[in-house]
């Protein structure tokens, strides 16, 4: 395997697990922090206490605030920051780019646009970068990655050679990478299952049992595939690693902040009050907004994700949104 020099953008737990694995890999390994104090107790402990408490992290790796050190000079650039600071922390690397190939490994639909991260990144660096972006999804928890626990996820880009040489620099003997070129479909999957995984932490939360959790695995499966199709993206996409193989795991999952959050809120506590308490981002507060509104305006039937909605937005107790779930019209078993 060739050693190449890598940034990683986002130094919360997933691209700490992310830059581990590419250290064990060989690489020569530059990982971001946005804050000063967290990159310096990284770089003291070699431990990611704030998200990752107590799991050692392979060194050499070079942690630093400083972002136009961090790309400058790399082969490729890994993009792991919440979906909401995508735009404003590549467009300052942007003066520091050059040609590196874009891993986008932040899952989300940007609020207001409604743009999806490969969208946002060629808004930020412009029309040739979508030609080197590759998306890199599918059921990954950070901290089984971290402690080396098998994990198989996609590598999609629109140039196979991207996505090819993508899947070289990360695979290893624990972590599994498939390629396939459907971008659309592998980023909205990556998005909206974690809507769903909400809608399964508050199903839990009511204690409605495993049937109510299954229905609603596969019936917010269908729902996201009929808002994919819209946009081009491949039904047997969704129903791979970056479809069904992340829905199942973000919503059955201990360590899903979507489910916990779901759980607490579903348990009766205001979703306020949850969401001010969690220590990372919970994508799918804003993705639920964002589907929720895409569905509106293109026409797609989005019952769950109507149902998280309001439950988020509009007040309205949950039991009163399953109630409204639950009296929906009968009608014939579809998929998609």
């Amino acid at each position: 395997m060739s050693r190449h020099v890598v940034a990683v953008l986002g130094a919360g737990s997933w691209g700490t697990a992310l830059a581990d694995v590419l250290v064990r890999n060989g690489h020569d390994v530059r990982l971001w922090a946005r804050d000063e104090a967290h990159a310096a107790a990284m770089r003291e402990a070699g431990i990611n206490e704030r998200y990752l408490p107590g799991i050692d992290i392979a060194r050499p790796l070079s942690i630093t605030s400083d972002l136009g050190a961090a790309v400058e000079g790399t082969q490729f650039v890994v993009s792991v920051c919440p979906s909401h600071a995508v735009r404003e922390v590549l467009g300052r690397a942007a003066p520091h780019l050059d040609d590196q190939v874009l891993v986008s490994a932040s899952k989300g639909i940007e609020i207001g646009t409604h743009q999806r991260m490969t969208e946002v990144i060629v808004e930020a660096l412009g029309d040739a970068s979508g030609t080197r972006t590759v998306v890199l999804s599918g059921p990954s928890f950070a901290e089984e990655l971290l402690r080396r626990l098998p994990t198989a996820v996609v590598a999609a880009s629109r140039q196979e050679e991207h996505a090819l040489a993508v899947q070289s620099l990360f695979r290893n003997g624990y972590f599994r990478v498939y390629t396939q070129p459907d971008v659309d479909g592998v980023e909205l999957g990556g998005a909206l299952k974690n809507v769903i995984a909400l809608g399964a932490g508050i199903s839990d939360g009511l204690e409605l049992g495993s049937n109510a959790r299954a229905a609603l695995i596969n019936r917010g499966l269908a729902e996201i595939a009929r808002l994919a199709r819209h946009f081009g993206a491949r039904e047997t996409t969704l129903g791979g690693l970056a479809g069904l193989g992340d829905l199942v795991l973000t919503c059955t999952g201990r360590l899903s902040r979507n489910r916990s959050a779901g759980l607490a809120i579903g348990s009766g506590r205001p979703p306020a009050e949850v969401l001010g308490e969690m220590e990372q981002v919970v994508e799918g507060v804003r993705t639920a907004r964002a589907a929720y509104e895409l569905s509106h305006q293109y026409g797609v039937e989005m019952p769950i994700t109507s149902a998280v909605y309001s439950i988020l937005y509009e007040e309205v107790a949950p039991r009163a949104a399953l109630a409204r779930l639950m009296a929906r019209e009968p009608k014939p078993e579809r998929w998609g």
